[in-house]
Formats: C-alpha cells, structure tokens, sequence
C-alpha cells in the first residue's frame, strides 16, 4: 500500500459512467490496492480481476515504502547491491526529467522530509528546525544515478519517496498491460488518477469528475467542481485539503518543499493536470502544489504537452479557477 485512503494523498476523481453494466460489452472490475481502490471499466476483451491484481500486487513489491522487503524500502535501508527492475527505472526516469523541468519542485529524494512531518511510513522523528535543516543534505536527485542496472547514492540515509507519481505510474501500468491484450477502449482509474483510451460504446466519450477541494470532503463525486470529457488523456489531481494534520493550531500540509523541508502555505487548493501519460500528470500535479498558482501557470503555459486546471482560495476565502488555454478543450458543455 501507499497510504491511507481516509486521508489519501490526493483529490479523487470519480467517473461518471460507471453504470453502463447491462451493456453487453462493457465489463467493470474493482478492487483495492495501494491502500485505496481501483475501478476499471473495459469494451470488450477478456481480462479479468485475478490477472489485474496479480499485476498490482508485483507493482507494489517493487515500489510500496510500506512493504518492508520490497525493492523500494531495500533501496531506502541502503541494502547493497539491489538489482532494479523495469517498473523502478521507467518511474526513476520519469521523476527525473520531471525534476528538472521543474526546477527541483518535484523530487523523490524527499522521503526524509515526509518521515519527519509525520507523512510517511515511518513514525515521525520530530520536526523542528535543527532536524529539518540537517535532512536537507539527503534531498536532491541529483544526488542520485542509475549505472549497470543498479541505483547509486552520493551519501547513504538517502530514502525516496515515489507517492507523489506511483499512483499515477500503476494507472499506465495496467493501461498498457489491457492493450497489450488487444483492449483499446477502457478508463482506468487508481486513487482518483485516470487515464481513458478509445470511447464507450455508441462511440461517446469518458466522463471524469473534479471533487471541489474543500476540507472533509472525503465522499468521492458528492461535490464537484468540474465535469471532464477525455479521449486518450490521462488525468491526476493534488491537493492538500484531504492529507493534513493540525498541530497547535497551524495546519500543515503534506505537500513538503524539497528546497525548504517545510510543508507549502500557499492559496492554491488543488492542481488538476491532463497529460498523454498519467505518471507525467501525478508528478506535475504534486509539483505544481510546491510551486504555487503563478509559477505552475506559467510552467504549463509553456509545455505543450500539459494543460492545467487549478483552485485555488480568493481573499475572501472563496473558490475561484484558473486554467490553461488548451484546458477548455476538455470542459464538457
């Protein structure tokens, strides 16, 4: 698992056409992983519930920080000489050129960082000042590089943290396992990360919903802010209005500043990003949470390949929108 839904990680989405099951063709699997849940909807094929789960579960032990003898919390004990697989290395290079088209914002090395605001698997260490500042020299992914199959570390104590994209990297891995298998029309859909290929039948369009991103809103598709129509795009949402905790009277967020060590304060709610590949949507959801409305505005303005929708709060503690020039496109009438 990767968390806990109760206070998961992120904004959920919930589509809206799920109850097409007396169609013939139209086959629906759902289940749990990743401490949340998955629902699959496909047209047609032959795919069932056993072989999805077994995928899911040989993902996890590969990437879950909250399996203790999976590949990932081998790598995080500084075990050595632990061979990688490919599920490790496709996410690896994803969050590295991530990390670099956002200037470090979204970065994996933050694990220490999580830990110690009391976020990850681990039980919390403590946050004050002294102790963030000396867990600082572990973040940086540069610090890190993958040579001859392996995973080597400018210092040990290094621990990654993939939350912030595996979600997303599950939702393209069961994808391209359904097309592999002929299947070219489904939506699939981890912990409110999607990603909707072909159409349903009567050749109409997957629907997605935006939960408003308001506090203790925890009932997925009850409230939402927007109504989605995609076709062969991939969808993820951040948030910090559903993983918080407050501590003598400050809220703090789990959204942490790799730069700082300190969760982000700022009026943006919740960013809303489509993309050709999921894992590309989650990791630039969560990092435009670190860089905040203006900065994340102007990185998707300039990148042809996202478009973003953002909430965030007004003066008056009102919701107000913004998005990219292409999101439109995407807005059903």
């Amino acid at each position: 698992m990767f968390g806990n839904i109760s206070c998961g990680r992120m904004a959920s989405v919930l589509f809206l056409a799920l109850l097409f099951s007396s169609c013939s063709r139209i086959r629906t699997m759902d289940g749990f992983t990743q401490g949340t849940t998955y629902h699959i909807v496909t047209v047609g094929g032959g795919i069932n519930k056993q072989q999805i789960d077994s995928l899911l579960s040989a993902f996890d032990l590969s990437l879950s920080t909250y399996i203790p003898g999976s590949l990932i919390s081998r790598i995080n004990r500084d075990e050595p000489a632990v061979l990688l697989d490919d599920y490790f290395i496709e996410l690896f290079n994803i969050s590295a050129r991530v990390y670099e088209e956002t200037g470090g914002a979204f970065d994996l090395t933050v694990g220490p960082l999580v830990n110690a605001w009391g976020f990850g698997p681990e039980n919390s260490a403590g946050n004050d000042s002294l102790l963030i500042d000396s867990l600082l020299q572990f973040v940086g992914m540069d610090k890190l590089r993958i040579k001859d199959g392996f995973l080597e570390k400018d210092m040990a104590g290094m621990k990654l943290d993939v939350n912030a994209v595996a979600q997303g990297y599950s939702v393209d891995v069961v994808g391209d396992f359904l097309e592999d298998n002929g299947i070219g029309n489904y939506l699939v859909e981890i912990g409110g990360e999607v990603r909707a290929r072909g159409k349903k039948p009567h050749d109409s369009s997957w629907r997605i919903g935006i939960d408003k991103p308001y506090e203790n809103n925890f009932s997925p598709g009850k409230d939402l802010q927007e109504i989605l129509v995609l076709n062969d795009m991939s969808l993820a949402t951040s948030g910090n209005y559903r993983k918080f905790y407050v501590k003598d009277g400050v809220k703090y967020s789990h959204s942490i500043n790799p730069a700082t060590g300190y969760p982000v304060m700022d009026r943006l709610l919740s960013a809303t990003i489509v993309s050709r590949q999921c894992a590309c949507a989650d990791a630039f959801a969560t990092a435009c949470m670190i860089m905040g409305l203006e900065e994340s505005m102007s990185m998707i303005e300039g990148n042809d390949m996202l478009e973003a929708y953002f909430v965030y709060s007004g003066d008056k503690g009102e919701f107000l929108v913004r998005y990219s020039s292409g999101f439109e496109n995407f807005i059903a009438p």
